[in-house]
This record gives C-alpha cells, sequence and structure tokens, in this order.
C-alpha cells in the first residue's frame, strides 16, 4: 500500500513538474487565443459636424473600395465569421464578428448605410472586387465555383475621428481614429482557427459559405482554403515574433504605418522574410483637413506626392501586388487608383484662395451646443499669446478670431489674409498645375527635441531587393517610392487607351515623386488640433494642457483607448481602465520629450537647449491659449 502511495506521489509530481515545465508555452497559447478589448458604453447619439463635405459624399468615401485585401480572408468569410470567444456552452454561438457593437470595442465607428445584402458594417471598411488566395490564384467558393470578393479597410478607417462627451458621441471626419489594428488581425486570425476546429462553428460557417445543399467534397475544400489562410497567417506571426525584441506595441490610436507598410511590400509581397522589420515607431494617425495642399506629407515630411501616399497606404494594408512571378505581370495590383483619386479631390477641393482659403474638407468647429461654450474674451487673450508663442513655426491660424455677435449664429471660418498672403514666397509655391500649395516646414529634432524613432528609422532602413524589379536603389524610402510609382504605372498604362501624361499628372496630384529622409518632423496649421488627441506624433501626450504645461508634469504613463472628452485640457481622459493599453514613455519611439515650454529657456539666445522652445507658460496663459485653441 505504502508503495502504491510513493507512486502516486511520484506520478502527481512529474506531472505537476510537466506543468511547470511547459507553463510559459501554456501562457503563451493562452494569450495567443485571447483577444483582449475594452467594453464602451453605448451613447444616446451620434452627430456629425459640419465640415463642407456632405454626407452622400461622405458614405461613399466611408466604403469606396481602394483594392485591400487587409484581413487575408473574403468578404464571405467575413460575414459568416464568429467571435473568437469560447462561451460556457462550447456548442453556441458566440455572435457574428461583423457585428457593429463587437467592432465598436476594437475602434471602429458603426456605419449607418448597408454596403450590400443589406449589412451594414463600420466606417472605413469596403467590400472589393475578385481576390486572389495565399497562393495567388482565383479564390472560388467550393460549391458556386463564382469568384469570391476581397475585404479591407479604407482611408476613413485611420481617417475619420471620435470623442464621446456624456451621452454623446461627436464624429470627426478626417480626424485620428483610436482603432487597433493590429487586435483586429489578430481577432480575425482567431476566429478563422475557432471556425475550422471549434465543434459546431465550422458547421455554421461552412452553412453560411457554401449552402446548406454542400456536399462534402465542396466542405473539404472549405477547409483546405482555412488551412491556407491559417498557414499563411502563422507565416506572419512567425515574423512578428521573429522581430518581437525590436518591435514595440502601438496600442488603439497609434501604428507604425511606415514600417508595415515595408513589411507587406517587402517581406510579404516579395517573399523575403529578411525584410521583415520590427514596428518601432508607432505614430498616431494624423487628420487629413488641407493635406492635399500642403507639399510635404508624413509626420517626417517625407513624401511629396499624393498618388505615391496613397496607393502606397493602398498597398500597405494588403492591396495585392505581385513582385515575384513575371508571367503574371511584375507590378500588377488590386490598387484602385480611381477611388483613391476621387477620396483625394473630395479632400481637396478647390486650390486654396485668398478669398475663400482651404477648399474641400474643412476642419471641425468647437460645437458649444454640445461641448461647454467658449469663454470669448479668455480666447481673445489666447490669441495674442499664440501670435507670441506659436505662430512662428505653425504659422497664423486658417481662419480669423471672430468672437459671435450677441444673438446671431457664430459666423463661419474665412481665410485669414495673412495665412493666405500667397506673395510670401515662405509660405506658399505652385504645384504643376500652377495651384497654390502651402509650404511645409520640417523642424530639426535637434530643435524640437521629440522622439526621433520615426525619422531616424525609415532613413536607416534598407531592404533586399532581386535584380529583376528594376529597382538599384535599396534605401527604404527611395524603393517604397519606386515600387509604388511602376505599380501606378502599370495601372496607367493600362488603361484603353493608355493614359497621357496630363491625365497621369492629374492623378498625380500635380506634384513630382520626391521623398527624402530627414531627422525632422514637420509642423502644420492648428486648425482643428483641439479634435485630434492624443499629441505629438507618436501620441505620447493625453491633452494640450499637458503639452505646454510644465514639461516635467507630462504623465509619464497613461492609458489609451478611452473615448471621453476633457473640453478643459483638451483631450481625451486617460485613466486606468480594462483592457485599456496603458502607454509607458521611458520606452524608445514612445518618448514624451520635447516641444518644451520650459523655465530653462533663455529669452533672446538663438539656440536653446534641446527641445525648449518657449517660456514656461503660467496658469493663465496656459488656460487662454487652451480656450484659444477652441476656436480654430
Amino acid at each position: 500500500m505504502r508503495g502504491k502511495t510513493i507512486a502516486k506521489i511520484v506520478v502527481a509530481a512529474l506531472v505537476i513538474g510537466g506543468i511547470y515545465a511547459v507553463k510559459d508555452d501554456i501562457a503563451k497559447l493562452w494569450e495567443d487565443l485571447h483577444v483582449r478589448i475594452a467594453e464602451y458604453p453605448q451613447p444616446k447619439k451620434s452627430v456629425w459636424l459640419e465640415q463642407n463635405v456632405s454626407k452622400e459624399r461622405l458614405e461613399w468615401f466611408y466604403h469606396a473600395d481602394q483594392g485591400t485585401r487587409t484581413f487575408g480572408v473574403p468578404y464571405e468569410w467575413f460575414i459568416a465569421l464568429e467571435q473568437p470567444t469560447i462561451p460556457w456552452l462550447i456548442f453556441t454561438n458566440p455572435g457574428a464578428f461583423r457585428d457593429q457593437t463587437y467592432l465598436d470595442r476594437y475602434g471602429f465607428i458603426p456605419g449607418t448605410t448597408p454596403i450590400a445584402d443589406k449589412i451594414v458594417l463600420p466606417i472605413g471598411f469596403a467590400r472589393g472586387g475578385s481576390m486572389l488566395d495565399p497562393s495567388g490564384a482565383p479564390w472560388r467558393n467550393p460549391t458556386s465555383k463564382q469568384d469570391m470578393r476581397g475585404i479591407g479597410l479604407t482611408c476613413a478607417a485611420c481617417h475619420t475621428g471620435r470623442f464621446t462627451y456624456k451621452d454623446t458621441a461627436v464624429i470627426i471626419d478626417g480626424g485620428p481614429a483610436l482603432t487597433d489594428l493590429f487586435k483586429l488581425k489578430k481577432g480575425i486570425g482567431v476566429a478563422v482557427l475557432y471556425a475550422r476546429l471549434l465543434p459546431g462553428r465550422f458547421g455554421r460557417f461552412a452553412n453560411n459559405v457554401l449552402g446548406e445543399n454542400a456536399t462534402d467534397e465542396d466542405r473539404d475544400m472549405l477547409k483546405q482554403q482555412m488551412d491556407q489562410v491559417l498557414k499563411q497567417l502563422k507565416t506572419v506571426k512567425n515574423l512578428e515574433e521573429a522581430v518581437a525584441g525590436r518591435s514595440i506595441l502601438e496600442g488603439y490610436g497609434r501604428l507604425d504605418a511606415l514600417n508595415r507598410i515595408g513589411n507587406q511590400v517587402f517581406s510579404l509581397d516579395l517573399k523575403k522574410p529578411e525584410n521583415y522589420e520590427g514596428s518601432s515607431a508607432p505614430v498616431h494617425y494624423p487628420r487629413i483637413w488641407n493635406t492635399p495642399w500642403f507639399d510635404w506629407v508624413q509626420y517626417n515630411g517625407s513624401i511629396m506626392q499624393p498618388m505615391v501616399r496613397n496607393a502606397g497606404e493602398s498597398l500597405g494594408v494588403s492591396a495585392e501586388l505581385n513582385l515575384t512571378d513575371p508571367s503574371k505581370g511584375l507590378f500588377k495590383s488590386s490598387a484602385n487608383i480611381d477611388s483613391l483619386h476621387e477620396m483625394e479631390q473630395m479632400i481637396a477641393g478647390e486650390a486654396p484662395s485668398a478669398a475663400k482659403g482651404f477648399g474641400g474638407l474643412a476642419s471641425p468647429r468647437w460645437p458649444e451646443d454640445i461641448l461647454p461654450k467658449i469663454n470669448w474674451t479668455l480666447a481673445g487673450d489666447g490669441a495674442k499669446l499664440y501670435k507670441e508663442h506659436c505662430q512662428e513655426c505653425h504659422r497664423p491660424p486658417v481662419s480669423k478670431f471672430e468672437p459671435p455677435v450677441a444673438g446671431q449664429p457664430r459666423p463661419p471660418a474665412t481665410a485669414n489674409p495673412d495665412y493666405f498672403n500667397f506673395d510670401d514666397k515662405d509660405e506658399w509655391r505652385t504645384n504643376e498645375a500652377g495651384q497654390q500649395v502651402r509650404i511645409i516646414e520640417n523642424i530639426p529634432i535637434e530643435h524640437i527635441g521629440t522622439d526621433a524613432a520615426q525619422a531616424t528609422d525609415m532613413m536607416n532602413r534598407t531592404v533586399a531587393l532581386p535584380d529583376n524589379l528594376g529597382i538599384k536603389d535599396t534605401a527604404f524610402a527611395l524603393a517604397l517610392k519606386d515600387v509604388v510609382e511602376k505599380t501606378v504605372n502599370y495601372i496607367y498604362d493600362r488603361k484603353d487607351p493608355p493614359w497621357n501624361d496630363w491625365k497621369r499628372a492629374n492623378f498625380n496630384g500635380n506634384m513630382p515623386n520626391i521623398v527624402r529622409g530627414e531627422l525632422a518632423y514637420k509642423v502644420r496649421p492648428l486648425n482643428g488640433v483641439w479634435a485630434t488627441p492624443p499629441y505629438l506624433h507618436n501620441g505620447s501626450v493625453p491633452t494640450i494642457d499637458a503639452l505646454i504645461g510644465p514639461p516635467d508634469k507630462r504623465p509619464k504613463e497613461f492609458y489609451l483607448g478611452h473615448r471621453e472628452y476633457d473640453p478643459e485640457k483638451l483631450g481625451y481622459k486617460s485613466d486606468p481602465f480594462p483592457n485599456g493599453f496603458k502607454l509607458d514613455t521611458s520606452i524608445r519611439g514612445n518618448g514624451n520629450t520635447g516641444h518644451e515650454f520650459s523655465k530653462k529657456y533663455i529669452k533672446g539666445k538663438k539656440h536653446q537647449e534641446k527641445g525648449v522652445i518657449g517660456p514656461e507658460l503660467s496658469d493663465p496663459d496656459r488656460k487662454a491659449i487652451l480656450e484659444y485653441l477652441k476656436t480654430l
């Protein structure tokens, strides 16, 4: 008996020891199969501010197909997938992945208009044309033999903002999104895995995709397609893990967009694992109003041509691109340049003029019927302080400071004659069509002092390229410029008849394809800045109040993912909450230094200490500037 007891103890010890030995693997598996996303109270209503674009045009913009295939699965699968959770009753349906309340938890704003088949998807989701599978073959439904369609994100997914105030959600068209794209893609991967393996799920999934009368052979073919997708997802996961030591988490409202574009194009599309790089420099999604009329875009002022910027973004969110099979046409792509051009035109509107200012998508105006009313007297004091402390870099504001007349509605934004002084060659230039384009200054990091990772890593990255692409320069920025140009020209050349130089220049925004890599970040006008938290290029400061306050008082850690707006500090609330993203500013890429109004400022000194741009502001002065920024 004693021997049996000892044997049981030994076996138990071995089991416990075995579990302990693999506990890290179990913990990792558990984490891999869990998608932790925040929960939010639903607002009672949503409102759109007047931003000079009709509701009909915005609805088109929200769901126009750019040719992207962001999630690696067909539209028909996306509609049929279930949420990547396991209910206590494992056989039950946890709910549709496409449910807007569920996708809202990833930060995607619920849509209002069906995109097809009475199905409503969030802002920024688009159903595309026929899709290729991971092998490059047409993706067909095993039962109907019909081509399956792509689904992907559009510009609107990352460039439509939102905040809530009390029970109202306010949509900011062209503002920065609060999405977590990395978690969304993980969620889809786990959902496909569960649909393939969990009891009951494959049957429901197959019925929705194939129909209830599908044969066993059809279902087996569907399983093979799912295995193909899971293999591709595992490939990407392995690449992510290989560069994890050089990556940092992005979280809500941030994305290392340029590095991820590079990974998609130069590693996944080119089938070169050695070109995969870590996501080392997340940036806050930029606001896009007025940008068609800037001579340089991107936070580090690295890209000049609108089509290269937009087509590059489309390739980065997985538009199909052939870089490996000459027999199918090198640089052949699903990127939809017609939609990209039309989106750019909607945002651009008429060329800037002294009489009308910027056309197209306008920056939002502070909604005094939703947020607390502006103190116009205090804002007037702030206007003077803005001119003293901010105007040298950000230039005169786009609109005049015009307090409302008692009993009358607030006047519309009007062009500021100082800002629209087209005779000032330091402020304006002309594009190839003779239209006025705003010169955007790049401020050296040595002066502004903000986190250098985004500019540094883009400047230093190189890629390995095969000879048959005909691209000689392996510097990342230059190679990407050439790939996108060749891709766009491939499409131009196959128009019937091929487009002439004038038509191509028009679609290219009448700007040359020039890129640059500088250790600098651009400055731009501050109209609408109050609606674009968090701040600095990497979103490392939660509010404008913290940004222009004492540098040592900026929070070292805070949470991203909140939607509730703080109308006094001008930003989102940032206290801890379940499944929010904790941003640690001590990590490279997340730094919150620079752009400092500091006691270290020495009046009259030409070269200040790095990062110091002005004197410390008193509490009253800071409040006055905040009040003035509400008027822009």
